[in-house]
């Protein structure tokens, strides 16, 4: 599998072998589909709180008498069939929404979405990737100069000038390789990937 290494306009300058393992797979949508949503439903908390028939503020009075009403059978109103009363499954903070992910199963899905990337030329290669300073104006004129807008840069290491460059730019991420994840990749129109993390990611993926 070869990649397209870019200079600082944008333009393919060369190309770099890299892993069929980790660039060259098929795509299998549902196997990314169940990673993403297992990975979003892992970041979910229990912030949701309902109360039961034993919580809610009610009277323990018999709301009618049992016979010759016509209406069916009720003793108390904080009944779950009855309006403001108690639910029967109601849901708790402490819930929980975590789904398990194989490790194969995990560094797979990474791989055919990194692939399908490949295959759609969204995915980039660059020597390096940093700004002399933390300024979010030399990023922005760092990727106007490269024909980008929308993109996911993926470093080896954390580079703390381009971290807080990027920071008041909602349609600009920035990740080393063990912090990128399958929601981030997909979100993102372009990624731009280091050469030295290229080797990492095939490292961590193998």
């Amino acid at each position: 599998m070869e990649l397209n290494l870019i200079d600082d306009k944008g333009q393919a300058t060369a190309k770099i072998s890299a892993s069929d393992l980790t660039f060259g797979r098929e795509y299998n949508e549902a196997l990314v589909h169940q990673l993403v949503t297992a990975y979003m439903a892992n970041g979910r908390s229990g912030t949701r709180a309902q109360k039961d028939r034993g919580e809610v503020k009610h009277s323990t009075k018999k709301p009618f008498r049992q016979k010759g009403t016509g209406r069916a059978r009720a003793g108390m109103t904080s009944s779950p069939l009855w309006r403001g009363g108690g639910r029967i499954f109601p849901n708790r903070p402490d819930e929980n929404f975590t789904q398990k992910i194989n490790r194969k199963m995990y560094r797979a899905g990474l791989s055919a979405i990194l692939s399908q990337l490949a295959r759609e030329d969204r995915l980039m290669v660059v020597d390096s990737f940093t700004v002399d300073a933390p300024k979010t104006k030399l990023l922005v004129q760092k990727l106007k100069g490269m024909g980008i807008d929308d993109v996911l840069i993926i470093t080896d290491g954390m580079d703390e000038n381009l971290q807080l460059s990027s920071r008041n730019l909602h349609h600009v991420s920035v990740a080393s390789v063990n912090e990128t994840d399958p929601v981030t990749l997909i979100r993102h129109e372009k990624v731009i990937v280091t050469k030295s993390a290229v080797a990492k990611i095939e490292e961590m993926l193998a």
